[in-house]
């Protein structure tokens, strides 16, 4: 057996103490990883309870706790398009016990007003996309009975000389960045009567004061079932299995558009990868359950699980796509 001193001495060597510096981080790393959880996770919802943003969050994180043995804590903090509670996960230590649900009005909220105090890009690790929300294009068939698809709404429009409104969940919405996406590719004009949130633009749509809007699905499905609203288009690129008869706006005549408000599991920078890669990866079970699937559906959200880099580089393409849109029709919420 080696000495003490015969150990110190090999321990001198320029060569070992090399290989025990390279060696020390993966042990490190490893020991951690197999610590990780030891308390309850965090994981910050920057949007109000009994949103769809918060409903698919409580569902998701419900079913990982099993896998993970720990409790995952929702933790609300809404306001500013979901900035307060991106700002908190963004100053949150990376440990591993703090992660943060983005939401699209999340991702392009610096377009909208300005610096947040933080980089979505440089201060967030993905861990994978959770949930799509299709948006859809849905009329007040008393206003409008005769229009049952995107281009006799457009004929409308154009009929009306661009005095016809729609409405949205208010500026800066994804409801409103679609519409005014459509009407750039398809050349005609309506005006925009923006409130201030999805419902009570949904109630005034249904007593006829704004005939046609761009609404998430889980606003407008009980209505549209009930007949107070006609679906004549998803925006998303296809059809929602909860009304497959709708047919999409690329198949209307507008090829390649996809409008798909979404959700995705983000941690603070610095994050280990060990942690990011259990998470990803427990994600993407719970996501592959059936039952987590219907629940999900059973609010209009649809699991949707990318990888983290596949998450990285979709939010990366929103965020180009939807700036420009924002930038060439001088939207602000500021």
């Amino acid at each position: 057996m080696a000495s003490f001193s015969s150990l110190r001495s090999s321990l001198r060597s320029p060569v070992r103490r090399a290989l025990l510096a390279l060696a020390l981080p993966l042990v490190t790393g490893t020991a951690f990883a197999q610590a990780w959880p030891a308390k309850p996770i965090t994981l910050i919802v920057p949007f109000p309870p009994g949103g769809p943003t918060d409903v698919a969050s409580r569902i998701v994180a419900q079913k990982m706790s099993i896998a993970l043995k720990q409790n995952i804590v929702i933790d609300n903090r809404s306001g500013a398009s979901g900035t307060v509670g991106a700002a908190a996960a963004a100053r949150a230590a990376p440990d591993g016990y703090t992660f943060v649900m983005l939401a699209t009005p999340t991702l392009l909220a610096s377009h909208l007003y300005g610096p947040t105090g933080y980089d979505i890009f440089k201060n967030f690790t993905p861990v994978g996309s959770v949930y799509d929300l299709p948006i859809m294009l849905v009329v007040n068939p008393k206003s409008l009975p005769d229009v049952t698809g995107v281009q006799g709404l457009i004929a409308k429009a154009k009929a009306e000389g661009g005095k016809l409104n729609y409405t949205s969940a208010g500026a800066g919405s994804f409801g409103h960045l679609t519409t005014e996406q459509l009407k750039t590719i398809g050349k005609f004009d309506m005006q925009h009567v923006p409130y201030r949130g999805s419902a009570p633009a949904v109630t005034d749509l249904i007593g006829g004061q704004v005939p046609a809007m761009f609404s998430d699905l889980v606003g407008v499905l009980p209505h549209i079932k009930a007949g107070k609203l006609r679906a004549i288009a998803v925006g998303s690129g296809q059809r929602v299995s909860l009304l497959p008869d709708v047919k999409t706006v690329a198949e209307q005549g507008f090829p390649g558009f996809d409008a798909t408000s979404w959700g995705g599991l983000l941690a603070p920078a610095g994050t280990p990868k060990e942690v990011i890669d259990r998470m990803s990866a427990e994600l993407k079970t719970a996501l592959a359950d059936k039952e987590v699937q219907d629940k999900l559906q059973s609010v209009g959200t649809f699991s949707a699980y990318r990888t983290p880099e596949q998450t990285g580089v979709r939010m990366r393409e929103d965020f180009e796509r939807w700036g420009k849109v924002i930038r060439d029709n001088h939207i602000t919420n500021q």
